[in-house]
């Protein structure tokens, strides 16, 4: 595992109400951190009471924004697109370390969700679909299927059935929806459940699409 990830993740944690009937795992995106998300879940109309957890990721040059030191999951290297992948992975085993604290405080997998942003989103689907045991589900907002070539060569006969929500900018300028459009195909064309939202905004998230991450949190989670 990459140096950067020898120590476990800090995490910000909250939770809407008593005894929650899941947990969600929420990653941020490059040079955001754990806050990043935490404003939008009292504005979530959750049907059940839900624990979020939001990691940090480690700080490390960004090959892309000239080698300036901010929170990344892995380098972003324009010239080498599949130079992450190393990093990509010792991120996926770090918030699978997360995953395994919430078990073993007595959180099913099939209760635990993996969230991510941008790069986090490229984490949550990375551990996701190659994650052994079920899970309840993967938000992909704004995000991407990394080395979707090579993508049935990592996945786990457990993930098949873990439904996934997926979000994007009609004007994204970071990550074009033609390369979402591209993972999103990739998955369905692997027999995956893939909900495809998309929204007149750029590289963000808007309350549209907040309603939408509400409703689906709400079915996922009904009991």
């Amino acid at each position: 595992m990459s140096d950067l990830y020898a120590q476990p993740l800090e995490c910000l944690e909250t939770q809407t109400g008593d005894n929650p009937a899941g947990t969600v795992i929420w990653m941020h995106g490059l040079g955001a951190d754990a806050t990043d998300f935490e404003p939008i879940v009292p504005m979530l109309e959750l049907a059940q009471p839900l624990r979020f957890v939001f990691p940090n990721a480690p700080v490390r040059p960004i090959t892309i924004n000239g080698g300036m030191e901010m929170r990344g999951w892995y380098d972003i290297d324009p010239s080498a697109p599949l130079s992450g992948t190393e990093d990509i992975n010792a991120a996926a085993q770090a918030v699978a370390a997360i995953v395994e604290g919430e078990t073993a405080n007595g959180v099913a997998t099939t209760d635990i969700c993996l969230a991510g942003f941008s790069q986090g989103g490229v984490v949550a689907l990375q551990l996701g679909l190659g994650f052994a045991s079920p899970l309840r589900g993967i938000m992909a907002l704004s995000t991407y299927l990394h080395d979707t070539e090579h993508v049935a060569e990592r996945l786990s006969f457990a993930s098949i059935d873990t439904p996934i929500f997926m979000a994007h900018g009609l004007s994204d300028p970071m990550i074009p929806i033609t390369r979402a459009i591209t993972s999103r195909e990739a998955l369905t064309q692997l027999n995956y459940q893939v909900e495809w939202h998309e929204y007149a905004m750029g590289h963000q998230v808007c309350p549209e699409e907040i309603s939408h991450i509400a409703q689906w949190l709400n079915h996922i989670y009904q009991r």
